[in-house]
């Protein structure tokens, strides 16, 4: 038979074995999770930037009559307001 003091030393051997293995594993997952979560805020980033560029583009090109226009300002007397 296996004496009280022994079931003790093996349950915390259990315990202290999957300590070793859960703490690797743990900060593996937030590492992975920092990595996803900052290659996303850089895709986006990235993509609000091309956007952007389209718009200085689009609003470069205009003449001033035209971008009064796109504004929602009234032409009164070749003036915009």
């Amino acid at each position: 038979m296996i004496g009280l003091l022994d079931s003790l030393k093996i349950g915390a051997g259990a315990i202290l074995g999957a300590a070793l293995f859960a703490a690797p594993a743990y900060l593996y997952g937030v590492r992975a999770g920092k990595t996803a979560a900052a290659t996303a805020a850089l895709e986006k980033t990235v993509e609000i930037l091309r956007e952007r560029k389209l718009t200085d583009e689009m609003v470069s090109g205009m003449s001033d009559d035209d971008l009064c226009r796109a504004l929602g300002g009234v032409l009164n007397d070749g003036r915009c307001e």
